[in-house]
């Protein structure tokens, strides 16, 4: 079993995360899941209760066999790299606020794995995609809110969490919206007209009335839309279109970027716009490849 302390030792992390790092609940749940699974096994792999004596001794070997172990069960190389991520995380905390070294931990290397990259729909595709979301819903009302919330994720970039979070203070939409993504964070992201357009025809005739508090897109029985219903809904229409099953919410999103790329748009400003911590995500989330990276590089760098 594991120790109270350490038990305690990692709620404090997780706390850690959520104020310092501005960590996600979703991540937050992830980090813990991946932790407590990690300090199983190894309480199970030497026997007896897991403390801050034994987590110290961890030996590179030790971290080989739990490598090795969630291999076997089925856990693929990506998913083992973020468990490992998290461990590390841990590990670098409670070694700075314990005082032992981390070194066998921390020197261990995550497994290879090749990241993939969302696909973007040509802008014609994303153009029809829109139309046809518009053609699935018997009840005009419910076209209509589909219709409005492809074109935020299209026309704005926003993820489907994003979107869905909105509310009645969010409408009629502004110039620009304030979206809190990822971590809490924070973002400014300009409406173009054919977003508050398609929203302002849904509110029109969306038959729930909308208080400030309550949330902008509603399911057909008056409760919050849910991500399944747009998923769903865009999956009908990619059929239709011929477009492959890469063509999600989030394809539109990606869309959004690559589309401003290919306009023109720096990759500061996009990742901005995206609300990305660091460049080189946005620079794998729009595919850019390496001669267009190194165009941007030589009109933007002072020496160039």
């Amino acid at each position: 079993m594991i120790s109270a302390a350490l038990t305690q030792a990692l709620q404090l992390w997780l706390d850690h995360q959520r104020a310092l790092a501005g960590a996600a609940e979703n991540t937050l749940k992830a980090y813990q899941t991946d932790v407590l699974g990690f300090l199983s096994f190894m309480t199970q792999h030497h026997g007896g209760t897991q403390g801050f004596g034994p987590i110290a001794a961890v030996t590179v070997r030790d971290m080989r066999s739990w490598m090795a172990h969630e291999r076997a069960r089925g856990v693929g190389a990506r998913s083992l790299a973020r468990s490992l991520s998290a461990v590390k995380s841990f590990y670098r905390w409670l070694a700075a606020r314990e005082g032992f070294e981390p070194t066998a931990i921390l020197s261990t290397r995550a497994p290879k794995f090749q990241r993939k990259l969302p696909r973007p729909l040509a802008e014609e595709a994303a153009s029809a995609m829109i139309d046809a979301v518009d053609l699935q819903a018997r009840a005009p009302w419910v076209a209509a809110r589909d219709t409005a919330v492809v074109t935020l994720l299209y026309g704005c970039g926003l993820r489907i969490s994003e979107a869905l979070g909105l509310t009645g203070a969010d409408v009629p939409l502004p110039a620009v919206l304030r979206i809190r993504g990822k971590g809490d964070k924070e973002r400014i992201v300009p409406v173009i007209d054919a977003a508050r357009d398609a929203v302002d025809r849904y509110r029109a005739i969306c038959p729930y009335p909308g208080t400030a508090n309550d949330p902008l897109f509603r399911a057909v029985r008056g409760g919050p839309l849910a991500p399944r219903a747009v998923q769903k809904v865009m999956e009908q229409a990619r059929m239709q279109l011929g477009l492959p099953a890469t063509a999600t919410p989030h394809a539109l999103r990606h869309s959004f970027a690559t589309h401003l790329l290919t306009a023109g748009g720096d990759l500061r400003s996009i990742q901005e716009l995206l609300g990305h911590a660091s460049l080189s995500t946005t620079q794998a989330y729009t595919a850019v490849d390496a001669a267009r990276l190194m165009d941007v590089y030589d009109k933007a760098h002072p020496k160039a």
